[in-house]
This record gives structure tokens, C-alpha cells and sequence, in this order.
């Protein structure tokens, strides 16, 4: 494996002999993936951060594209959000725009870039090759974005921050076993597609 080949849609961009287009189509496509996993979106009666598949996107995009191209993929996501693009998930009290970065779940929109590149930085030493390493890149972005998340809505979040008692009990334990879920799924899609990829 070529060390330019370290992350998945590098090698699959070299074999379609098409680098540079596919790349920018692949972190165009994980930017419109975020957006759309954002309105799949349920609201929680005991806290104001919804459960939705944002973060499975986060990291599956990262460890695909890598650590650039994946923090790219959601630097793009949220400045489409900041220019009023209906991308974040529906919210009762804040609208679309710039604002929604400075509510509840703004800690968690703005540590996505972050959680991407890490994701990405494991996944091009080749911890999306096995399904183990994978789980423990997507368990690192993972905690990237429950940590930027519950700092943010204890300490900084408008209109009241909430403190960290309360921020842990609405912003972290809640969403603890179904996010682990939904990452146990998804390290599994690149050591399978890798495999697939080694057979053609």
C-alpha cells in the first residue's frame, strides 16, 4: 500500500485515475451527508441537544477522507450554517444561521471539524483497516464531540450555561449507549469496504 493510498478514498481515487475531482466530490458529499443526518433528528423532553446521526457521518467522513479532507468536509458544513442554510437540526427556540453555534449544541457542531480530523489522522495510520483499530478512531472522534459538547453547554451555551452536573446528565449519558451503537455499526464499513477493495 502506497503511503498515498493511507486512506480510503485516496486509494480509491487513484485506481478511477481521477485524484483532485473525486476528492473534492467525496468532501462535498460527506458536507451534504452531515446536513442531511441533521434532519434526522429527535427531540429529547429533558434536554435541548436532539439525538441525531450527525456524529456517525462526523466520523465516518473523517476516516474516509482523512485528517484534512475530512475537517474540511465539516468546516464547509458549518459555514454553510452560519450562511443561514437550513443544514442544523430543527430547533424549538433558536433559528437557522449563525446563532444556533452559540446555543446548546453549539459545542457539538463546532468540535465536529476536530473529531473528523482525528477520526482521519488514526484512520491514515491504518486504524480503519481492522475492525478493533476502527472502533477505537471512531471512540477518539467520539470524544472529541461529546467533550467539546458538554464544555459548551455547561460553561458557555446561550441563553444560560448549565453548569457541568446538569450538562453531563442532558448532554453526555443520555446519548452514551445509543452513539455507542451507532459506532459499533459503523466501524465496521471501512475494514469491509478495505477488504472489498484488496479483492478487486
Amino acid at each position: 500500500m502506497r503511503s498515498s493510498d493511507a486512506t480510503l478514498i485516496s486509494a480509491l481515487a487513484r485506481r478511477a485515475d481521477f485524484t483532485v475531482p473525486i476528492k473534492a466530490a467525496a468532501v462535498v458529499f460527506v458536507t451534504v451527508l452531515t446536513a442531511a443526518a441533521a434532519q434526522v433528528s429527535v427531540p429529547l423532553p429533558f434536554t435541548p441537544v436532539p439525538l441525531t446521526l450527525q456524529p456517525m457521518v462526523v466520523l465516518l467522513g473523517g476516516a474516509a477522507l482523512g485528517p484534512r479532507l475530512g475537517m474540511t468536509s465539516q468546516v464547509l458544513y458549518l459555514l454553510a450554517g452560519i450562511a443561514g442554510l437550513p443544514v442544523f437540526a430543527a430547533s424549538a427556540t433558536l433559528p437557522q444561521g449563525p446563532f444556533r453555534l452559540l446555543g446548546p449544541t453549539g459545542g457539538y457542531l463546532m468540535s465536529y471539524p476536530f473529531a473528523a480530523w482525528l477520526t482521519g489522522w488514526l484512520a491514515s495510520r491504518g486504524f480503519d483497516r481492522r475492525y478493533l483499530t476502527s472502533l477505537v478512531a471512531m471512540v477518539a472522534g467520539l470524544s472529541i464531540i461529546f467533550a467539546g459538547g458538554v464544555t459548551w453547554l455547561a460553561w458557555f451555551a446561550h441563553p444560560v450555561p448549565v453548569g457541568p452536573a446538569v450538562a453531563l446528565a442532558g448532554g453526555l449519558y443520555p446519548f452514551i449507549p445509543v452513539d455507542l451503537v451507532k459506532i459499533c455499526i459503523a466501524s465496521a464499513i471501512l475494514p469491509g469496504t478495505w477488504a472489498l477493495l484488496g479483492r478487486t
